[in-house]
């Protein structure tokens, strides 16, 4: 079976009726129980894009979610209006074929970045939008990132199985490593997780996730202030041990 033939024919419309209850209710109960200090993060960084550069707060792109489908993507805008997407593609696909720590453009100084861009992404604050996806029912807050359809093609067969879990804001491959990681160790991460999917996971992931953005963050740090500094990579066994429930 070739990539082509494996692949999981794209489809439009969320992925509400796909979703386990407890899940579901778990999204909902969350983003309305942190609304009110989500709505003043959303505000003050929505004055931030706004004072440093021109354009649109809002980004959107689409993305390959559950089972193929694809779906407009919304995140706050972290680069030049006229951005390029060509120098992102290329990394990806090397990302993919090198098998390396799966550092961001973002460490090398990308010149897209508009002020605060970097601290944005690296703090996760862009992905906020993303609540709207989980709203409209084409993402939960735990599960593998979406990915952009032009991703795919560098796929193998086996990287497919990444899109038997539903999409998230965060995942098991973000709070184990994530930059540190390698691609094939985080797809294989991702399908760890639709395997293992229960409540108690989402919780423990999701417990997780702020002290992982702030490694992240200190990672960017690292790579910033050291010519050639290398991330040190994850060692994945001890990261899915780690959440044995």
């Amino acid at each position: 079976m070739n990539a082509q033939e494996s692949r999981v024919q794209p489809q439009e419309g969320n992925i509400e009726g796909s979703l386990p209850f407890w899940k579901r209710a778990l999204d909902l109960t969350l983003v309305l129980m942190l609304s009110p200090g989500l709505f003043l993060l959303g505000a003050v960084v929505t004055l931030l894009i706004q004072l440093g550069s021109s354009g649109p707060v809002l980004f959107r792109q689409r993305r390959v979610g559950y089972k193929g489908r694809e779906f407009v993507c919304f995140k706050f805008r972290t680069m030049r209006a006229d951005a390029e997407s060509d120098s992102h593609k290329r990394h990806t696909q090397e990302l993919i074929r090198s098998q390396t720590p799966m550092v961001k453009l973002d460490a090398r100084r990308d010149p897209r970045l508009i002020p605060f861009g970097s601290v944005l992404r690296a703090s996760g604050l862009d992905e906020l939008p993303q609540l709207i996806n989980v709203l409209r029912g084409e993402m939960s807050l735990v599960g593998p990132r979406p990915c952009i359809p032009y991703e795919c093609d560098a796929y193998e067969p086996w990287h497919w199985r990444r899109f038997d879990a539903v999409p998230g804001l965060t995942g098991l491959w973000q709070v184990s490593g994530k930059n540190r990681t390698t691609f094939d160790e985080m797809v294989r991460l991702d399908i760890e997780y639709s395997r293992r999917l229960s409540l108690w996971l989402d919780l423990a992931i999701i417990l997780k996730t702020v002290p992982a953005l702030w490694g992240q963050y200190q990672d960017l740090k690292t790579a910033r202030s050291r010519t050639g500094a290398k991330i040190k990579p994850v060692n994945r066994e001890q990261s899915v041990e780690s959440f044995s429930l």
